[in-house]
């Protein structure tokens, strides 16, 4: 086997394996869930890049399999002069890295499509049955059940029941609505799209596996700490535990949902912050320790 595939085959299992089984298992994750989303979302386009890189190094000769090494460890893209005089073997290993990098790619940009249509389709019949209100901010929908949700992307808007307005109190109303504008600023709906893209088209995958499964719950807990700087902890977690039977649409975020109970525990547990980022950092460095035999048996070989 070519040495140089050592790299990417690591890059591999650190990201598609190791890390994924480490940060799914970790405290520290829910108290920093912004770091984690970073290391989930770092693992997600690591294994990509490596993935292409792999076959692209077990067909390439020596020398250019040494120059693509070169350019991985520099961080060093090709221009676009030495992709128009690359030889026939150097073709086949761009068209094999192409076409690899293009199953997750696609599998994103039909997951994007398909919600865009779903919340183009729903903010239409918002357009019809609810009513803007200037003092919230948001659309009121006629309905007694309490929910708070929003919809993201070109078609984003903040969706409040009336059964919502009734029952929260102005503080938990307030707090509601940050916590859904901050999934509107924070773009979450990419990273559910980029999880999905990934459970479909690694299924079996660690990364895809307990990602589909914590980056969901991790977006919401980053919202609510972005909402707290606007409001009370006492605030929020009530709102949620009001908002907690509540519906919205698939494609929406909404306030309330099936871990409201964790995350209301979490919010009225306060933690230290410089803990859990010094466990994460921590974790995050152990396992790329793991990458350090690899990178030395791979520069050890000649050419």
């Amino acid at each position: 086997m070519n040495h140089h595939a050592l790299v990417p085959l690591g890059l591999v299992a650190l990201t598609g394996f190791l890390l994924p089984l480490l940060v799914a298992r970790a405290r520290w994750a829910q108290q920093v869930p912004r770091l984690a989303l970073g290391v989930w979302a770092a693992c997600g386009a690591v294994f990509a890049v490596a993935t292409a890189l792999l076959p692209a190094q077990m067909v390439l000769s020596g020398e250019s399999s040494h120059r693509l090494a070169d350019m991985m460890f520099l961080l060093r893209p090709p221009t676009v002069d030495q992709i128009l005089h690359l030889d026939g073997r150097e073709r086949l290993a761009f068209s094999l890295s192409l076409a690899v990098l293009s199953l997750p790619a696609s599998a994103f940009v039909r997951r994007l499509v398909r919600a865009r249509r779903v919340r183009v389709r729903h903010a239409g019949v918002l357009r019809l049955v609810g009513r803007y209100d200037p003092a919230l901010r948001a659309t009121v929908l006629n309905d007694a059940r309490p929910a708070v949700y929003c919809l993201p992307g070109r078609s984003r808007r903040v969706v409040v029941s009336s059964g919502a307005v009734h029952t929260l109190t102005p503080a938990q109303l307030a707090a509601a609505l940050a916590h859904e504008r901050a999934h509107i600023a924070g773009r979450h709906h990419l990273l559910v799209a980029a999880a999905e893209a990934f459970a479909a088209v690694f299924p079996r995958l660690p990364l895809a596996r307990h990602g589909g499964t914590a980056v969901p719950l991790l977006l919401e807990m980053a919202a609510d700490d972005r909402a707290l700087r606007r409001c009370t902890r006492d605030a929020l977690a009530t709102a949620l535990y009001a908002l907690a039977s509540g519906r919205a649409p698939r494609s929406a975020f909404a306030a309330g949902g099936p871990s409201a109970a964790l995350r209301m525990r979490r919010i009225l547990t306060p933690y230290s912050a410089g803990h859990p980022v010094l466990r994460g950092l921590a974790t995050i460095a152990s396992a790329g320790l793991a990458m350090a035999p690899l990178v030395v048996a791979c520069c050890s070989f000649p050419g």
